[in-house]
């Protein structure tokens, strides 16, 4: 198995730039489109458990947007051309606060999706 390929790292990073555009327009309709419709498909949050695709689809839809955040250092990996992860920093307006998600991209029959997320924050470090 290819680790890293480059046509797929390319692939994964054009469908997490445009999952990280629909984050910061809010837009419900495509940030669903980009997790798996499934029951097993999960997304730990700052406060939230969601299991299953419906109970993300709800949480997205009763959540207005968040603050704009500036992109930190991201690292994708890829296993073969169907697997990937995406592991990324975000930088809060204030700077007082880091986030932090990690998503599993799976390549499916509709396109990539994320099967598995979590998002969480810390407070920067002091420098």
């Amino acid at each position: 198995m290819r680790q890293n390929d480059p046509e797929t790292i390319k692939e994964i990073e054009a469908a997490f730039a445009s999952y990280d555009h629909a984050l910061l327009a809010n837009d419900v309709a495509a940030l669903n489109g980009f997790f798996h419709d499934d029951p097993a498909t999960v997304r730990f949050g700052h406060a939230e458990n969601l299991f299953g695709f419906d109970e993300i689809a709800t949480f997205r839809s009763s959540r207005s947007s968040g603050p704009i955040h500036q992109r930190g250092r991201t690292v994708i990996t890829t296993w073969g051309k169907d697997f990937a992860t995406v592991a990324t920093l975000s930088i809060n307006p204030d700077g007082k606060r880091i986030g932090r998600t990690m998503q599993t991209w799976v390549r499916l029959p509709q396109g990539w999706r994320i099967v598995a997320a979590h998002v969480s924050s810390i407070e920067a470090p002091k420098t």
